[in-house]
């Protein structure tokens, strides 16, 4: 182990400076024709001033989070030129349609190929009608059906759910589809680039997907020349580019392996050394995934190929993905791969989350590195508190970021007021998206308790039921509890007036973080 120099890897920051640049250039110019424009003019003053209103009475009335509403129309009340040409760049979902229109297209295709099986939802709802509405909506609004018939592994340690993830790549036999948010072409993707390479040679077709942004620190442009000379097929998702360009801000944060269209595995690490502790820039990183077999993995598959085929079009024949696997699964419950579009306007992973606070009778824990929450969100876990539920939030004790860690910690106090409980794993930083409820259902994913996780990106998360794996993630809280410092008390007693208007002033910008 050893602490992480950047310099070991050729990377994109360079271009992802000059990108930055290009667009703050590109901003500033129209911001500064558009002031002189007003500045001379009391037509245009008083033009922009009603354009300012309506655009206000507009984002008021439309379905967006409420912190998000109110962000931009305070910066359109206060500065109206300059909001609304912000928010025509960056906030104002119509400039996205194109995108949109491709999107539910693909996914309309696909959801044609999993339609939900009735005998499932039946099942549930023998054994528990308020669990089975959970997977009742995530059917009809996700389009990802419930499924039986699959066994569930769960890693408390990424190094574990890669290894598992080495063997079951060594055995593909027709395909494999790997989505990753980041990738970084070093010492954990060095195993998996040999795998891949030889599975090429044997005949197994090969794509690898990864989100420009979320690698950028990690590798080149070139990474695509080297996997395609490897056989391998390789894209990236949503490119940075030097010019204004509003989808910029949604990126693919899933992480996704598929074998065969029979085995898959999903959770919160990338393939980057930091994730299994191969470096250790900020303590010891704690992350945890899920390796599913059966009839669930397709799911898995339909996500994937959502997006392969949202940068270009190219399958025909979906069905050829989606094999029966010819398993028997060796244990019980209901698993439930699902995905979060942020072009949809359907909210399916802050929805999930509030479905299961909702339920909780006895107890249910979070882990999270980001803890950024609207105030539906919020809500529930205040709620489920004040009527007795055992609520306990794990953060990381050595944030990656510092900013967006000070608006984590400025959540804390409302929260513990009504008897939220509070951790941060003193260990170092804690990656991992899950939680357990009642010893009866759970989710892992890649979902955070953040604006980004719950409106902005393309994300992914395994609903569970009545599985056995989800006694080994309550297993992996009770862990977690004692190496963890308890900051409750410490938030309770409130803060400094200057400490709450710096707090204020971050939050603020939190659904921009």
């Amino acid at each position: 182990m050893r602490a992480e120099q950047k310099t070991d890897v050729k990377n994109s920051v360079g271009r992802m400076a000059f990108v930055i640049l290009s667009v703050l250039i590109q901003a500033g110019w129209i911001l500064l024709i558009v002031l002189r424009l007003n500045r001379y003019s009391w037509l245009i003053a008083l033009i922009s001033t009603i354009a300012a209103m309506v655009v206000v009475l507009r984002i008021y009335a439309s379905r967006e989070n409420s912190a998000y509403k109110i962000l931009w129309i305070m910066l359109i009340l206060a500065a109206p030129v300059m909001g609304l040409c912000l928010y025509l760049l960056l906030g104002h979902s119509m400039v996205l349609r194109f995108m949109t229109k491709r999107h539910g297209e693909i996914k309309g295709k696909l959801a044609d190929l999993i339609a939900q099986d009735p005998k499932v939802l039946e099942e549930m709802d023998g054994q528990d009608r308020a669990v089975a509405n959970q997977s009742r909506y995530i059917s009809n609004f996700g389009k990802y059906p419930v499924y039986r018939n699959t066994d569930v592994e769960f890693y408390g340690d990424a190094s574990d759910g890669l290894e598992a993830q080495k063997k079951a790549l060594s055995e593909a036999k027709t395909f494999i589809f790997m989505e990753y948010h980041a990738i970084e072409d070093s010492t954990s993707f060095a195993g998996i680039r040999e795998i891949l390479a030889r599975k090429v040679k044997e005949g197994v077709e090969v794509r690898l997907l990864y989100d420009d942004v979320g690698s950028v620190g990690f590798i080149s442009p070139e990474f695509i020349k080297r996997m395609e000379a490897d056989g391998i097929q390789c894209r990236v998702f949503n490119p940075m580019v030097p010019m204004l360009h509003v989808f910029m801000n949604n990126r693919d944060h899933r992480k996704i392996t598929v074998v065969d269209g029979k085995v898959g595995f999903t959770g919160g690490y990338n393939l980057a050394d930091e994730y299994f502790n191969l470096t250790s820039p900020y303590g010891h990183w704690k992350d945890t995934g899920v390796r599913l077999e059966g009839d669930a993995v397709k799911n898995l598959t339909v996500l994937f190929l959502e997006m392969w085929n949202s940068v270009k079009v190219t399958d025909t024949d979906f069905a050829r993905y989606l094999p029966d696997p010819g398993y028997t699964a060796k244990g019980r419950g209901f698993v439930q791969p699902y995905g979060d579009n942020p072009l949809d306007g359907e909210p399916v992973g802050e929805n999930v989350y509030m479905n299961v606070i909702k339920n909780a009778k006895d107890y249910v824990y979070f882990t999270t590195p980001y803890l950024i929450v609207s105030d539906e969100l919020g809500r529930e876990l205040r709620l489920a508190a004040k009527r007795g539920v055992d609520v306990r939030l794990i953060t990381p004790g050595i944030p990656d970021k510092k900013a967006v860690f000070q608006v984590t910690r400025s959540y804390y106090a409302g929260l513990v007021r009504d008897g939220v409980r509070i951790y941060e794993y003193t260990p170092g930083f804690i990656h991992a998206k899950q939680c357990v409820c009642d010893g009866e259902t759970a989710v892992v994913g890649t979902i955070n308790l953040d604006y980004r996780s719950l409106y902005l990106h393309f994300e992914n998360g395994v609903f569970l039921y009545d599985c056995e794996a989800i006694k080994d993630i309550k297993a992996d809280f009770d862990g977690l509890f004692p190496i963890c410092q308890e900051v409750t008390e410490e938030y309770r007693s409130g803060r400094s007036a200057v400490l709450r208007i710096g707090q204020c002033i971050l939050r603020l910008a939190a659904p921009l973080l």
